[in-house]
């Protein structure tokens, strides 16, 4: 993965222990503020992906799905941003996801909604969005990554 630019990246992964791996390698490009937006049917390897991204970003775990909690904090261990995770699973729509106050704790974390297509666009306009899809006869994981905002499209310093 490369740093500043536009990100558009296709990944595959054929073990939980991949998945977490590009999760980890993706933790690098993160930083303050980020949004990142996590699409894929159940089962696709998206909180794996998190548990990636949680070990790159070095933050205090367990990572567990927050279907049920629909929120975690996850405080850095190291100094650097904390880790919101969040599931968007439940929800029913926009309200519900203001009523989370999201974006008080984004500027200062990294934001990562499993489930948030269609409704956590309006916290950021910069973000990952990051589609996982399974192939039913092999198991492999086929990650797409793409970039969305200027914060994106300029480069790192």
């Amino acid at each position: 993965m490369t740093t500043g630019g536009n990100v558009k990246i296709d990944r595959t992964a054929a073990t939980a222990e991949e998945t977490r791996a590009v999760g980890a390698e993706l933790a690098g490009l993160l930083r303050p503020g980020d949004l990142v937006v996590l699409s894929g049917p159940l089962g696709a390897g998206k909180t794996t992906l998190v548990q990636g991204i949680a070990d790159g970003l070095k933050v205090r775990g367990p990572i567990t799905s927050p279907t049920f909690v629909i929120a975690r904090v996850h405080p850095s261990l190291t100094g650097g941003p904390a880790l919101v995770h969040a599931d968007a699973y439940r929800l029913g729509g926009t309200l519900e996801i203001d009523d989370l106050d999201l974006d008080a704790s984004i500027e200062d974390s990294v934001t990562v909604v499993e489930w948030g297509e269609g409704l956590v666009e309006g916290l950021s306009e910069d973000r990952l969005e990051i589609t996982i899809t399974r192939d039913d006869t092999t198991d492999v994981r086929h990650i797409h990554i793409q970039s969305t905002g200027p914060r994106w499209t300029t480069p790192s310093s």
